[in-house]
């Protein structure tokens, strides 16, 4: 399983409908079970980003999946960053010649 973290930008029409974003929050976790993705949490945030959310997923294809058919539905347009564990970060830096 490998660890992703979304960094999400709302769109006019996402900003437009706020009020509607714990509804949104809801259809997103579904969406992302639909394609194998669990969303592990959810944050608004202040700065350069409106939202972060942490994510697991068995493929970088499944993400891919999970984020288009996010962003398809108009209301934030997102980046994507995969993420490693500490352990991971141990073991590949390990093998750096």
């Amino acid at each position: 399983m490998s660890s992703y973290v979304l960094l999400g930008s709302y769109t006019d029409q996402g900003i437009k409908n706020i009020k509607e974003a714990p509804k949104r929050r809801a259809a997103a976790r579904e969406l992302a079970k639909k394609f194998g993705v669990d969303l592990k949490s959810a944050q608004l945030a202040m700065g350069a980003f409106d939202l972060i959310i942490q994510a697991d997923a068995a493929s970088d294809d499944d993400v891919a999946k999970f984020v288009l058919s996010l962003a398809s539905r108009g209301n934030v347009r997102t980046t994507t960053i995969k993420v490693f564990s500490e352990a991971d970060f141990d073991k590949i830096t390990s093998a750096v010649a």
